[in-house]
């Protein structure tokens, strides 16, 4: 097969997009013999021009973008500026006008995944994102081809190496989340403004994204349940490790009779389960199929390397497809129409920490609230009294979400019950 020369461009110079840069030219010398073609980065779009790049071929560099979408040489465009716009107007322009995109873009992909998936489709070109979620873990393409053969049932993961840090540090170290927030600060995990990580909002959109391809059927941010994890404290950990378990932001996908399950919350998980030991940054998947079984896949989730690893993957796949003339080949896999489940509806288990009356007769009115609202409890620990208080935890057996609601709703309103400090769902 004669050799080609594929020429590409690059829309952003960021954390990723340097990362980008920087993986080209270290694999460079071997890109010929690993996809049969010349890889050629051509241009690099950038928003200032003028501004200093160490270590960056600044002939490469261009603030039009018309540069980039009337350049018919250019066969692969890979956008790393994040964001909604202008984001999706380049990428429907480029796939609009035959070119192959490699995105790194989780929220454009969360909400207007369809979209762009159907502009590809229609125009017979890759339209690949495995760095959206997950960072530098392979997951979307295993989900779409890898496990395709696979019934998957459940997606569940930490997909947000922020969060997971912080509560590392809070679990290992005893220290408060505003400490371990700081460190996270310090050390670049969290930025200037934490609140999509903290908050769940990241994990979310991977989330619709790995639910969308594992259940064949359209999910987006708007459908997915977000809890962060602002209001885990000191003393929440301190009944995990009592309980044997970890407390993990998670992110869970299910797809049952009643439709898809999705959301992300804090969960107490029991130190048996292989989530459970995932420290510090570091994601991780767990997927379950009716053929494979239980896998995972564990690794760095972010970062400019592991992320540009993602990317690297996606860019060599395009390049062999259109040495074959074969790119389009995979497209939406989302053919199903399933419903998403009112997250009312969800089952879960729950731990619940309220601080009570120390009187007689408290957990018989606690006991019948529940009942009235068919709440079961499994079991009821009190280590802390205070002289005319006592802390309670209760843990329940699985119940809908809105009978908890409910049920907790009705105890705010009893003078004996003077807080609920703590709901957190149990695995």
């Amino acid at each position: 097969m004669e050799r080609k020369k594929i020429k590409i461009a690059l829309l952003g110079l960021g954390t990723v997009g340097t990362g980008v840069y920087k993986l080209i030219q270290r694999r460079a010398d071997v890109m010929e013999h690993t996809i049969g073609a010349e890889l050629e980065l051509s241009k690099i779009l950038v928003h200032n021009i003028n501004k200093a790049r160490e270590g960056v071929d600044t002939s490469l560099l261009t603030d039009n973008w018309q540069d980039i979408l009337q350049d018919k040489d250019i066969q692969i465009v890979i956008e790393v500026v994040g964001g909604i716009e202008p984001a999706k107007t380049m990428i429907l322009e480029a796939l609009c006008a035959g070119k192959n995109v490699v995105t790194a873009n989780k929220d454009l992909v969360a909400e207007y995944g369809k979209e762009l998936l159907d502009a590809a489709e229609e125009n017979k070109c890759d339209f690949l994102f495995e760095a959206a979620v997950a960072g530098g873990i392979p997951i979307i393409r295993p989900l779409k081809q890898c496990l395709a053969g696979n019934d998957v049932s459940e997606v569940m993961g930490i997909v947000n190496g922020t969060t997971n840090y912080i509560l590392t540090k809070m679990f290992e170290e005893n220290v408060s989340f505003g400490e371990a927030l700081a460190k996270a600060t310090e050390l670049g995990y969290a930025e200037a403004d934490p609140t999509a990580d903290v908050e769940g909002l990241d994990a979310g959109r991977k989330v619709a994204i790995m639910a969308s391809i594992a259940f064949h059927s359209r999910v987006v941010f708007g459908d997915v349940y977000t809890e962060g994890i602002t209001k885990i404290t000191a003393e929440d950990i301190l009944y995990a490790k009592e309980f044997d378990s970890v407390i993990k932001l998670l992110g869970v996908a299910r797809n049952t009779e009643g439709g898809i399950e999705v959301g992300v919350y804090p969960m107490l998980l029991n130190k048996e389960h292989p989530l459970a030991s995932v420290r510090d940054s570091f994601n991780a998947v767990f997927v379950h199929g009716d053929a494979v079984d239980d896998a995972m896949f564990y690794g760095r989730g972010a970062g400019e390397l592991p992320t540009a690893s993602a990317v690297m993957g996606d860019i060599i796949d395009v390049a062999r497809d259109l040495q074959y003339e074969c790119t389009g080949r995979i497209s939406c896999t989302c053919y199903k129409k399933l419903p998403i489940k009112d997250f009312d509806d969800v089952k879960n288990k729950f731990f619940i920490r309220m601080q009570v009356k120390n009187q007689p007769g408290v957990l018989a009115c606690i006991a019948k609230v529940f009942a009235d609202h068919k709440v079961s409890i499994a079991r009821v620990v009190q280590k802390r009294v205070h002289d005319d208080q006592a802390e309670l935890v209760i843990v329940t057996e699985k119940v809908k979400e809105y009978h908890l609601k409910d049920s907790l709703k009705e105890l705010k309103e009893k003078d004996s019950i003077q807080e609920i400090s703590s709901v957190i769902r149990e695995y």
